[in-house]
Formats: C-alpha cells, structure tokens, sequence
C-alpha cells in the first residue's frame, strides 16, 4: 500500500478540502487525519460508522496523595511550572495543563506524597467499514503530537485492507506532526497558497520534504486570487525540477460546499473540476 501525503507550509491553503476530493475521487479504502491539534477531515468525510476510541498517553503527570501530604510546601516552591496550588480545602493539587511531569515535586516529597501517573493526553478514533480512517485528537495543553501522529499511521496500517494506495491529510507548517507524518510515506503533494507567505512557507516544507528522499509534487490552490504570485511558483517549480500538477481557482461555490459538509467533488463546480486534474496527475506521479 502506498501512502499520499497531503501537506501545507501553512493553515488555510485548502489542504483537507483536497484531501477529502481525493479521497472521493478515487476507490482507496485506507486514509488518515494527522492533523492532531485540529482534526477535521471526518466533518466532511460522511460515509463513516461509529469509531473505536482509544485513549492516547502522553507524558505522565504528577499526582499528590492528600492523605500522606504534610502540608510542607516543598513541592509547590520548587515546581518550576507553578503548577502546584493550594486550594479553597487547604489540599494541594497538581494543575495538570501545567505539568510537565519533570519529577523535581516526587523528588524532594520528604514522604513520598507525590508520585508520577500515566497522564491521558488524547484519544485515538478507528473507523472500519468497507473502508479504513484513522484519527486522533490532542487533548488542549498536551505536547508529543509527533508520537500519536505515529500512533494514527500505525493504527491506520494494522487493518487488513485491499487498497492500492492510503491517502494522509496532515498538519499544516514543519513541526513534529509533520515529520512524523513524513516518516515511511511514498509522495508528498504540497498545497501552495499565492501569498508572500505562503510561498514562503512553502519553500520551507518543500525543503523539509527534501530531506526525507521523497516525491514530490505541488498544486496551487486560489490560484486567481495572486496571478503574479501564482507565475512565480510555477517559475520555482520549474527551476528546482518539481513536478507541478496544476491549479485550482477561487470558487465561493466550493467554499459554500464545504460549509454544508460536502467536497468540491460533491458538486458541479470550477474548483472541482480543477481538483480531478490535480488528483489525476499527482495519481500518475505516484505509480510512476
């Protein structure tokens, strides 16, 4: 099974809108969210059943037995996170948003009062039908997104499933969701933006992407919205050699779509016309 890596350097490009057409357009049975901040594919996905869940551990947090505590204060003058307090009973809690599970508080407990405890830090969704999707969403203030990015690949991959290819909807930037997102794919189709910025960050994951060896691909999404800017990632990808699958415009018609939780597919549309393009070239790209 090959993976279809669908990236962005920034938010806002219309990277799930193209993953969703994708994932409509073409007969793959496997696909994946590792957007783990901010999952959202599953809202315009609608031909799911109800997931398995999981829950994802993270980073284990402290945790202070009231009925062994002193009361000595050592802990909360030396938590560097301030995340120790004492509250309206006169017990001392941990603020688990402020934890960061260093240990420094079980350390210096003159009588073992705190401990370190398996933290929840998000939950994993399964969804097997005829089809395979696999999710997860981090739980606000929780760090390791890159490790139950890997979960969600991994969990995505443990259902033996007839497909071709698995298509990924990523995160959006360089960080660590998307390197482990990268990790063991076969292609990535980069989504560009024609803005200052959004060339800027898309030379950014176009390098990152480079790093790991892998196709690459670019289309250019709202390409009508900065014609000039849109001549001059063409002139990029032309200079550095990168396959360019094409262009889609600015379509309120698709933006009313996704609204109502439907693709640009779903519709009689510019934009998804435009899109069919696309996914055929980057298709051709992939087996080559």
């Amino acid at each position: 099974m090959k993976q279809l890596l669908i990236l962005s350097g920034k938010g806002g490009t219309g990277k799930t809108t193209i993953a969703c057409a994708f994932i409509k357009l073409s007969n793959f049975k496997a696909y994946a969210d590792c957007d783990v901040d901010a999952p959202n594919l599953h809202l315009v996905v609608n031909r799911l059943s109800a997931p398995q869940r999981t829950d994802y551990y993270g980073l284990p947090k402290a945790k202070i037995d009231d009925e062994s505590c002193l009361k000595c204060d050592v802990c909360r003058w030396n938590c560097r996170f301030d995340a120790i307090y004492v509250d309206g009973e006169g017990r001392y809690v941990v603020d688990h948003y402020g934890c960061e599970g260093c240990g420094v508080c079980e350390a210096v407990c003159p009588v073992e009062a705190v401990s370190l405890q398996p933290a929840i830090a998000g939950e994993l969704m399964l969804y097997v039908d005829d089809e395979v999707f696999s999710t997860a969403q981090l739980r606000m203030g929780n760090g390791n997104s890159g490790k139950l990015v890997t979960e969600v690949k991994n969990q995505m991959r443990s259902v033996d499933i007839d497909t071709e290819v698995a298509i990924i909807d990523g995160s959006p930037g360089i960080g660590c969701p998307v390197i482990a997102s990268m990790s063991g794919v076969d292609m990535v189709l980069i989504v560009a933006e024609p803005s200052i910025s959004g060339v800027s960050d898309m030379e950014r994951i176009i390098k990152t992407a480079q790093g790991f060896q892998l196709k690459i691909a670019v289309c250019i999404n709202k390409y009508d919205t900065n014609v000039e800017i849109t001549r001059r990632i063409e002139a990029f990808c032309r200079e550095f050699a990168l396959p360019y699958v094409g262009k889609i415009p600015f379509d309120p018609q698709a933006v009313e779509a996704v609204n109502n939780g439907l693709s640009v597919i779903d519709i009689d549309c510019p934009a998804g016309k435009a899109t069919e393009k696309v996914f055929r070239e980057t298709i051709k790209i992939l087996n080559e």
